[in-house]
């Protein structure tokens, strides 16, 4: 688990003896932080968090200015718009960013993590550090890993059991091949597409259902169009803070130390809240009437994805075999 600093410890790996602080002569850096989900939702209390620290933490000198709601993009808009300098920085899901460096897919495939502790010790060891860190190839500056968590599968039509139950269903998935070919496996109708829209085909029952976390599903109030709400955590998404090269560039050494630890502290912060409030909100969607199943034949599910496993295991290099010997 990553260490998280206190304000003061921060300040003190940035002064030199009997000087000023070294923000007192940092230049004012105003940051654009973009995510697509709203005011409810994880994503915006760790960017809520981060603004506060950084805020903190440089006596002013840095301030963040939060854009939620996709108001400047999906997230492989504000991520293009991250490596070119249009947009500053982001919460962005794990997948999108999987467009970009290809091999940070593998920390979704299906049923690899067995609980949140297992994914903390990869996400926050080598591995995850060796990843994020290969975004620079790409012109992005990975910073930390908040999550999405783990996903769960809801549908308008049915309760879903057994992959039998899912025969037909069209779900959307985000686009993500990994995510697209699990489905297939399952044998529901995959239907990639960005979030907005799904919101949309939801209300507009074009498509029946679609797969995210807990968190998700409660503050999107999925239960007014979605009726049942299968546990199959068959996925662990991470969420990345991610800031552009140019604009990570630009800044100080200062202001780069701060804004690195503040983004791993906001990341700790938003996955300590997620944990915190699952079991609430599980109860609130029980008690707006949807059908919640927690004991689904998870066997038969993860049996059923072994062909993502023959079909991708191998595209991921030596990162797969790392994380199972990491796990075991």
């Amino acid at each position: 688990m990553k260490k998280i600093l206190p304000a003061a410890a921060i300040a003190a790996t940035i002064l030199s003896a009997g000087a000023m602080p070294a923000w007192a002569d940092m230049d004012p850096v105003n940051l654009r932080l973009a995510h697509v989900v709203n005011e409810q939702d994880g994503f915006h209390a760790a960017a809520t968090k981060f603004q506060e620290l950084v805020s903190e933490r440089s006596d002013g000198a840095i301030s963040v200015e939060i854009f939620p709601n996709a108001t400047l993009g999906d997230e492989r808009t504000l991520l293009e718009g991250m490596q070119i300098g249009t947009v500053d920085m982001g919460v962005i899901t794990n997948g999108p960013v999987s467009n970009f460096v290809e091999d940070i897919a593998v920390f979704e495939l299906p049923f690899l993590f067995p609980s949140r502790d297992a994914a903390y010790e990869v996400l926050d060891g080598e591995i995850g550090q060796e990843l994020l860190d290969r975004l620079s190839e790409v012109n992005l500056k990975g910073l930390a890993y908040a999550e999405r968590g783990f996903r769960n599968l809801t549908n308008s039509e049915h309760a879903v059991n057994t992959p039998e139950d899912m025969d037909g269903l069209k779900i959307r998935v985000m686009e993500n091949p990994v995510y697209i070919d699990t489905f297939r496996a399952l044998g529901a109708d995959a239907v990639p597409m960005a979030w907005t829209e799904a919101l949309t085909a939801m209300q507009q029952g074009t498509i029946d259902g679609q797969e995210n976390p807990v968190n998700v599903v409660y503050s999107f109030k999925l239960n007014e169009t979605q009726t049942n709400m299968t546990m199959t955590r068959h996925s662990y998404a991470p969420a990345l803070f991610v800031m552009g090269m140019p604009i990570w560039n630009g800044l100080s050494e200062e202001a780069q130390e701060i804004i690195l630890q503040s983004a791993r502290d906001a990341a700790q912060y938003e996955r300590d809240l997620n944990a915190a409030q699952e079991d609430e909100q599980l109860q609130a969607l029980r008690d707006s009437g949807m059908e919640i199943i927690d004991n689904a034949d998870l066997s038969a599910f993860s049996a059923a994805v072994e062909p993502v496993y023959e079909k991708y295991g191998s595209q991921f290099g030596d990162y797969l075999p790392r994380i199972r010997e990491q796990l075991n």
